[in-house]
């Protein structure tokens, strides 16, 4: 059976392109800035793969007009042999703590109430809504939140949600995201069960065991032997190294400025500064929010990271690359707004492997 993907909030795509690879359908994406669909184009050139229903730059509050909604999707009713999914992740600045704090109410904030009332109007068998963990650990956001559930469950939907730290996915990055799942009990039946996790690649208490090293005075080119008992998959060095990050497309994409006192001074791995934190290449990067005054800077070079590394940070495949057109602060924003690759291509495998054996117990 077809598993058809709505995807809305795309972005550049990575939430996306975990779905892509865990064979699920992308059949309509939506993305309201120019800039970013052009770039989640230009990353996608060598896929092959062109969305049934096209690309669309339309606010989506637009498609909840019926009409427009039966215009651009006239076989959407059709579900004989296929399923219907929407995934996205609503902007989330006005639910972080890094963000302006301003909730439901917040111009972005009010984007989350909108693919909520697109969701039970139109009822996708399943859907997914990522978000920040603000949305859970602040009051007035989690109250927020748990309205949105309510209203949901109400629609017909089984919910299942969960805060996943990036890190279990073997993403060298420290990044909880938190991940609410939808299914509809009219198509699947109401005794349901889902779990997250199946796909972690490491337990989050084997990562907390280890001795992570701290820091070490900078040197500009220096070698630093590699500690024993570290996880290869989850140091910074190692998506470097196998992302070829000197040689991608993206390599030169860096910030540079007239001092680099700021850019010497910092230890390799201290990451205490508000903003400035020197990257430790055998440990794992803080979160990668470069668009909330984070600077990254390289571990052993005098700069700050490029666009190739934060890719890298973002366990994106090596060969995901941005538009040389882009400025920079577009291409890190775009980066950093991302899902971890890999965080999203392990809940897609679960959502799959769910509706496999879903249609296998209908087939008996």
């Amino acid at each position: 059976m077809d598993v058809e993907v709505f995807s809305f909030f795309s972005g550049l795509g990575f939430l996306d392109l975990g779905f892509e690879n865990a064979d699920f359908n992308i059949a309509f994406v939506n993305e309201h800035d120019k800039r970013f669909l052009s770039a989640y184009q230009y990353a996608r050139r060598n896929v092959g793969h062109v969305p049934a229903y096209g690309y669309s730059e339309k606010d989506i509050r637009e498609y909840l007009s019926d009409d427009l909604w039966k215009k651009a999707f006239p076989d959407y009713d059709n579900r004989e042999n296929k399923l219907i999914g929407f995934i996205g992740g609503p902007p989330c600045p006005d639910f972080s703590a890094a963000g302006k704090n301003k909730g439901e109410n917040g111009e972005n904030g009010q984007l989350t109430s909108v693919y909520v009332k697109l969701i039970t109007k139109y009822k996708p068998d399943f859907f997914v809504l990522e978000n920040v963990k603000g949305l859970v650990q602040t009051k007035k956001h989690k109250e927020f939140y748990e309205r949105m559930k309510r209203k949901l469950y109400r629609a017909g939907y089984s919910l299942f949600d969960s805060l996943e730290n990036a890190l279990e996915y073997g993403v060298p990055q420290y990044r909880d995201r938190l991940v609410l799942v939808g299914l509809l009990r009219d198509r699947f039946g109401k005794h349901l069960d889902f779990q997250f996790g199946r796909h972690h690649q490491y337990a989050m208490e084997e990562i907390q065991k280890i001795n992570w090293p701290q820091t070490a005075p900078f040197k500009e080119n220096g070698f630093l032997f590699k500690p024993e008992g570290l996880i290869d998959e989850l140091t910074v060095e190692y998506w470097f190294i196998q992302n070829d990050v000197q040689h991608h497309p993206n390599a030169n994409d860096v910030f540079t400025v007239k001092s680099t006192q700021k850019f010497t001074s910092i230890p390799e791995g201290d990451s205490g500064g508000k903003s400035f934190k020197r990257l430790h290449r055998w440990r794992y990067s803080p979160t990668a929010a470069y668009g909330n005054n984070e600077v990254h800077l390289h571990p052993y070079l005098p700069r700050r990271i490029s666009v190739a590394e934060a890719l890298a940070i973002q366990s994106l495949p090596a060969d995901f690359s941005l538009p040389s057109e882009l400025s920079l602060s577009a291409k890190f924003k775009m980066v950093g707004n991302g899902v971890p690759y890999l965080l999203a291509l392990g809940i897609a495998k679960d959502i799959s492997e769910w509706i496999d054996c879903f249609l296998h117990r209908i087939e008996e």
